[in-house]
């Protein structure tokens, strides 16, 4: 039976997914089975399993960094939200359907006994399970039914270290004060401390380290030095995601409201030719962009409108006079053709709104689900790519018939008669070195190859920075083997 270890933070983005990815690569360099897991995760950005299902973009790059597949145990609760109130709710790897927060808040002790099978079945599997935290475990108004922090914690009988931003400032406070506010049962479960994303000299903190473990009687098992290539990583988050500004070509993507599944910009991002511009809500469309990328929405109607508020439609159609491209995936695909309809009201209410009308295509909304990782061939060159579908909807008009990829011999996506405006449902089209390198070509850049092993390197360099900072082998001797009751 595996043994197991949870890492929880003070708040959100405190980098507690890019800390249990580098341990997943650096007990696994060890010689340890390793396995990542996250009860309860809240992302748009997912990641398709081989097995079909969907997970957190974060739990796939830790089944990475582990040397392992990644499987729809890894993250039994995902949320992707749709609307300030309510998500669509995905249960080992499908879609259950749409619960508002309170709704979803009355229904999750049911969850709890689904996120104990995959963490059990995960147990079976491995040496280590690293368990990754939720938000913060000091949010007591939502501790009753909590089975993304504390509630998992004690369900599972699975040791917490506890990790805290000082890049944020006040980080005493963020530890000190969450062992305020826990109770006994969930101060149990708490073995020790760490502290994250300190710029400088470490040895400067360390009259704020013993002070902590003065307070509260934990052990530190490390002051973390600042990571500058974890930008390099895959981000989950649209607040993790940046402008890379310096290349010789800009490529421009407005901001949506929902934007989902944003690891396409992750390959272009990390090209020194090109630049990647982050167009925040409020601000124009650049005058000066080769491309202009409407990437994947979960809101694909809501997040139409939301483009058109900006005034990035008339951006946009200024763009093309100007001799520019548009190249827009999945839910982006969508809003550039001429009408969306959703009879069914899957995306809330039904009806018919009308799209950018650039490409000459139709979208039917209906409630089944694509999830699948695809092989596909791109036209005419045969550059082969690896991606994966997510959406919901139908394609169909005359710009189909000038396909651009072939997924075993289906054609894919469409295109405008000159060929400047490009849509598609697949993702991960950039991960391509060979089409990547097409793509850019014909926007003047040239590209630099490596980009998937790149992702490995990091993860080397990360796990190495671990070793240096953290106390590895006090971490895992604080390991232990789950139990119930």
């Amino acid at each position: 039976m595996a043994r197991s270890i949870m890492i929880q933070g003070t708040g959100s983005n405190v980098g507690k997914s890019v800390l249990v990815a580098g341990l997943a690569r650096a007990y696994s360099r060890r010689g340890l089975s390793v396995a990542p897991f996250k009860p309860q995760n809240m992302s748009n950005n997912a990641a398709v399993t081989p097995d079909g299902g969907e997970i957190g973009r974060a739990q796939a790059l830790q089944a990475r960094a582990a040397r392992r597949v990644a499987h729809t145990d890894m993250n039994p609760v995902l949320l992707k939200p749709e609307t300030d109130t309510g998500a669509q709710v995905i249960v080992q790897g499908r879609r259950a359907g749409t619960l508002l927060a309170k709704a979803f808040r009355k229904d999750r002790p049911d969850l709890l006994r689904v996120v104990l099978e995959s963490f059990d079945r995960l147990c079976a599997s491995a040496d280590l399970v690293l368990v990754e935290g939720a938000g913060s475990p000091a949010e007591t108004n939502l501790r009753k039914g909590d089975i993304a922090n504390m509630g998992f914690a004690c369900a599972a009988s699975v040791p917490v270290v506890l990790v805290g931003d000082i890049d944020r400032g006040g980080v005493i406070a963020q530890i000190v004060g969450t062992q305020a506010v826990l109770d006994a049962r969930d101060l149990a479960q708490l073995r020790g401390f760490a502290i994250n994303r300190f710029r400088g000299d470490v040895s400067l903190f360390d009259e704020g380290r013993d002070d902590i473990v003065a307070r509260t009687g934990w052990p530190c098992l490390g002051v973390i030095p600042w990571f500058d290539d974890a930008w390099r990583l895959p981000a989950e988050d649209m607040m993790d995601i940046r402008s890379s500004p310096g290349g010789r070509i800009k490529i421009a993507v407005p901001q949506l409201a929902r934007m989902a599944n944003f690891d396409d910009l992750d390959p272009l991002s990390a090209e020194p030719d090109v630049s990647v511009e982050i167009v925040p809500p409020g601000t124009a469309l650049p005058g000066d962009a080769d491309l202009v990328l409407l990437p994947g929405s979960k809101s694909t109607i809501a997040d139409l409108n939301h483009f058109r508020a900006q005034g990035w439609h008339i951006d946009l159609q200024a763009h093309l006079r100007r001799g520019g491209h548009v190249l827009g995936l999945c839910g982006g695909y969508q809003m550039l053709g001429r009408s969306i309809h959703d009879p069914e009201g899957v995306e809330g209410i039904a009806g018919r709104v009308v799209g950018l009308g650039l490409l000459a295509v139709e979208t039917v909304m209906s409630s089944d689900k694509q999830v699948t990782l695809r092989d596909a061939r791109a036209l005419p060159s045969g550059a082969r790519i690896t991606g994966y579908e997510i959406h919901l909807g139908r394609m169909s008009g005359p710009d189909c018939a000038r396909a651009w990829l072939d997924i075993d011999g289906r054609p894919e996506g469409a295109a405008s008669a000159d060929g400047r405006v490009r849509g598609s449902y697949l993702h991960g089209l950039f991960s391509s070195d060979v089409f990547r390198s097409e793509y850019l070509a014909t926007l003047g850049a040239g590209s630099v190859p490596g980009y998937d092993d790149g992702i490995d390197g990091v993860l080397d360099r990360l796990a190495d920075h671990l070793e240096r900072h953290m106390d590895l082998d006090l971490l895992l001797s604080l390991a232990e083997v789950p139990r119930r009751g």
